[in-house]
């Protein structure tokens, strides 16, 4: 794999959605580096995954400072993919990181201070060996930094040549439109809100998304299928090697209840009557929104991505299966 060659016909069966009002196209599915690219995981399978994924027009790859695990380590590996070959392609990938969470010890090390986010984007850079990145996200807001701080050090990274786009992230509506319009002010437009929405999530639906879709601002979402909720895995309990079964997990037991676990059977009916599966339909879902620009999904296998691609081949929705799926969702 050390000459890298991507498939010539990449951009064949991508979909592509401009950005709010913006230049920019993102793949309608982007890859996740979340979980599977970390120190713990295995180099030659997640190379894989990312160029499998380049191969078949996804060209965005979401990261952020404190992806692994251990911090920092999905960066190092992403760096590392890139100087593979997938760096051959820089100017085809829209590489995106954030800062805001926990990532090192003492006070400037989480957070929303200008200190943090231009010390974490130099070392972001520096880990993944790029000049630049194209978005760069402040991951959430800060009660205790003013946000004009946040926004500033964000417009000024920009200027800087570090990033070519910025977004928020984990931003509620009043927050997301304070953010906005000091952006304004500094005429360095929001690009880009990337907010967690499932079937089984749905709090960006009554303020968040009417006011990004009047502001010209883009929406990807992340946890589109619930943790694997929304996927074939938990239809008949919890298996060992799954998130839920994992203590350190983001998906906990509890959180596998009954109740979920009949509405994901009655959304599995539903998804095979459409000749898909609940993983695809779930994605599909999402993208039926033209105001969803892209759906972040972790893969842990070259497999699972390709099958989640196919949600591509059916995105339209009947009325009456539209309804069926909001008398499940109740």
């Amino acid at each position: 794999m050390e000459h890298y060659l991507a498939n010539d016909s990449r951009y064949d069966t991508m979909s592509y959605r401009r950005c709010g009002n913006s230049g920019l196209l993102l793949p309608a599915i982007s890859l996740g580096l979340w979980h599977n690219f970390g120190s713990v995981d295995v180099f030659n399978n997640f190379i894989q995954i990312a160029y499998t994924a380049f191969d078949n027009g996804v060209t965005h790859f979401d990261l952020a400072n404190n992806y692994g695990p251990e911090y920092g380590s999905a960066e190092e590996n992403f760096g590392r993919i890139l100087k593979k070959g997938l760096g051959a392609y820089r100017d085809e990938l829209i590489i995106s990181s954030k800062a805001g969470y926990d990532m090192w010890p003492g006070p400037y090390g989480n957070w929303g201070s200008r200190k943090y986010l231009m010390a974490s984007l130099d070392q972001s850079l520096k880990r993944m060996g790029v000049d630049y990145v194209d978005i760069f996200y402040s991951h959430r807001p800060d009660p205790e930094t003013p946000v004009e701080e946040t926004m500033g050090a964000l417009a000024d990274i920009v200027r800087q040549g570090k990033a070519l786009y910025i977004g928020i992230s984990n931003y509620n509506a009043e927050q997301t439109k304070i953010a906005v319009d000091i952006l304004k002010e500094y005429r360095v437009p929001c690009l880009i809100h990337q907010a967690k929405y499932s079937m089984f999530e749905r709090w960006t639906e009554p303020e968040l998304l009417p006011l990004l879709e009047k502001e010209g601002i883009g929406m990807i979402a992340f946890s589109p299928l619930a943790q694997g909720l929304l996927t074939n895995k938990y239809l008949h309990g919890i298996p060992e090697n799954s998130r839920a079964a994992k203590s350190t997990g983001h998906l906990q037991v509890n959180q596998v209840t009954k109740e979920k676990i009949a509405k994901v059977k009655l959304l599995n009916d539903l998804a095979a009557e459409r000749g898909q599966t609940l993983a695809e339909m779930s994605l599909a879902w999402l993208l039926k929104d033209k105001r969803v620009t892209s759906v972040i999904i972790g893969a842990s296998s070259v497999n699972q991505l390709k099958d989640n691609l196919k949600a591509l081949n059916n995105t339209t929705f009947k009325p009456e299966e539209l309804s069926e799926i909001e008398n499940i969702l109740k």
